[in-house]
């Protein structure tokens, strides 16, 4: 049972008032980006805005709830326009490129929890790329439109219990059975798997080559031989709902399929590259507000007769980070644009997904250092960032995948010419 001062640090999220209006003011205030513009800027007031009356008061009780109201928040974002910030106009869609995607997911990171954010970009920019690039025009008017209005809410079906980063050896199959497939196998770590309308599935659909014998599936939820087995009980992320999912001889239309039979890997392999852009931005405020909020903590912290910041130590430590965490900015961005310019972008962001998960992983320990007793606590942000983002270097990709990946584009992988 949390004490009544306990409860003071829970609801107010930081023990120092007013902190995240200044987190919220100096995000604001950063100097010009090359990338982004005033209509950039202007997006995020307007997300701020819902985030801050919508979102936040409430991430507390949601992350002891082990979920949050996906389609109550997600209406809300549907309205505004922020679930489909790249996606075509005549599907509901804003028509932006997708540097503004970023921005977003730059706002989105303000939310004191990793889980709401990673909620969201699941349904913008990891279940729906594919279907609003190479659906037909029933199935995203049948499947995107609602998604972007916030009325349905996606997953995407990709991992397996045997099968995470290593995409090609998925097991579940989607046999030809006149004018349907039927649907065997099962999915693994489906975030918004609990509450989704209809999930992105990769289903292997033939027996060539593992890199040509998948494709994607617009699936419904409700249809007979689906089967939520578990929501899974995780580290962290405790807000965002995470399923395991079977499917027995489910029968599903094949025309619900997405683009050509055979080219879903190609497909979720384009998908990748925004995912991991997506992920690096939204890794940015979580790591630059663990630092600020550790920076004032430390000033009032007194040990031995002087605060915890006046230690060299600390304040050195505190200022790598900062200078890290800027560095992969820099890093992000230049990929972004190489990325809206049509480039092949996908060694960049392999490199800026490697960093960044590795590098959240370190402010969050040192910065948790800093804290001493109260650090061990659910009390404090960087507690609760401390679990969430340990994910960041398994999720769309671990690590060594990246390391796989920059070693084929260096001409270092083995067997690699």
């Amino acid at each position: 049972m949390a004490s009544s001062c306990s409860r003071v640090f829970i609801r107010s999220r930081s023990p120092f008032p007013g902190f995240w209006s200044r987190c919220y003011s100096a995000n604001a205030a950063r100097e010009t980006i090359p990338i982004y513009t005033q209509e950039h800027s202007s997006l995020r007031e307007s997300l701020r805005k819902i985030i801050e009356k919508n979102i936040i008061p409430f991430v507390d009780k949601w992350e002891e709830a082990g979920a949050f109201p996906a389609h109550r928040i997600f209406k809300i974002l549907g309205q505004a326009g922020f679930l489909g910030i790249n996606k075509p106009i005549e599907y509901g869609g804003l028509g932006l490129d997708f540097s503004y995607n970023i921005a977003v997911a730059e706002e989105l990171g303000n939310i004191p929890c990793g889980g709401i954010p990673m909620a969201i970009g699941v349904q913008t920019d990891m279940a729906t790329p594919a279907l609003a690039r190479f659906g037909s025009d029933e199935l995203r008017r049948q499947f995107l439109v609602p998604t972007i209005a916030g009325d349905m809410v996606a997953c995407l079906g990709i991992s397996e219990i045997g099968a995470g980063s290593d995409v090609a050896n998925i097991e579940t199959n989607a046999v030809k059975n006149g004018d349907d497939y039927i649907i065997n196998g099962g999915k693994m770590w489906i975030t918004n798997g609990c509450q989704a309308d209809w999930m992105c599935l990769l289903a292997n659909t033939g027996d060539g080559p593992v890199h040509k014998s998948k494709s994607l599936i617009c699936l419904p939820m409700k249809l007979p031989g689906i089967q939520v087995a578990k929501k899974i009980d995780k580290l962290g992320m405790r807000s965002s709902d995470t399923a395991q999912i079977f499917f027995e001889d489910v029968r599903v239309p094949r025309k619900y399929l997405i683009g050509e039979e055979g080219m879903g890997f190609t497909y979720q392999m384009l998908q990748f590259q925004e995912e991991r852009l997506w992920a690096v931005a939204a890794m940015l405020a979580p790591m630059q507000n663990i630092i600020q909020e550790t920076i004032e903590y430390a000033r009032q912290r007194k040990v031995f007769g002087q605060s915890v910041l006046h230690n060299q130590t600390v304040h050195f430590r505190l200022a790598e980070l900062e200078t890290e965490i800027e560095l992969v900015r820099s890093l992000l961005y230049r990929c972004v644009a190489q990325y809206i310019q049509g480039n092949d972008a996908t060694k960049l962001a392999s490199m800026a997904k490697l960093k960044a998960g590795r590098l959240v992983r370190k402010v969050a320990d040192s910065c948790l250092q800093f804290w001493g007793g109260m650090g061990f606590t659910n009390e404090v942000l960087v507690s609760r960032l401390y679990r969430d983002m340990r994910l960041m270097s398994i999720g769309a990709g671990a690590d060594e995948v990246m390391l796989s990946i920059i070693c084929k584009y260096m001409g270092t992988l083995p067997g690699n010419k």
